[in-house]
């Protein structure tokens, strides 16, 4: 076992939880502090995230061998995510539709009209095909995209490289 092939291992296993940690408590800080509501599609994009933090601290601590099967896997996560959050994007300048199924909804059905007309005053509903932000001109969405992609290419590369 190489000693610097091991600390180049854990170093990329630790630039991975840690952005995938702080990518997470971004998107949770823009829904529960700045109240941006997310859609069905962003939800999505937030999975990887959920499974590259275990899967890089697992690279942390397991030998060098399993420590590449997880920053792959984790790899192949992101990318997946990066894929989703392109699409994303798209759809949001639109260049390609949507999902179909994003937005709207149904909730309880209001006992009456004006229970019904609270309800649409306070609702919410995140449409998948509108970026709710925009920072330089990239959407929440394609930051995503960025983000992701960078982390499957560290984790990626640290784990092919002999």
């Amino acid at each position: 076992m190489n000693y610097a092939t091991l600390l180049r291992l854990r170093r990329s296993a630790l630039i991975l939880a840690v952005g995938a940690v702080v990518t997470l408590a971004a998107a949770l800080y823009f829904q529960f502090v700045l109240g941006y509501v997310p859609c069905k599609l962003c939800l999505e994009e937030r999975i990887p995230y959920y499974a590259a933090i275990p899967l890089g601290i697992l690279a942390l601590v397991l030998p060098e061998r399993l420590s590449r099967v997880a920053l792959g896997l984790a790899a192949l996560g992101l990318l997946y995510g990066a894929g989703l959050s392109v699409y994303h994007a798209g759809a949001e300048w639109a260049l390609w539709a949507g999902p179909t199924d994003c937005g709207g909804g149904t909730g309880a059905a209001p006992a009456t009209v004006t229970d019904f007309r609270a309800t649409l005053e306070t609702t919410r509903v995140a449409d998948c095909s509108t970026a709710a932000w925009r920072f330089l001109g990239v959407s929440l969405a394609g930051w995503n995209a960025v983000v992701a992609f960078v982390l499957a290419s560290i984790s990626g590369t640290a784990a092919a490289k002999r």
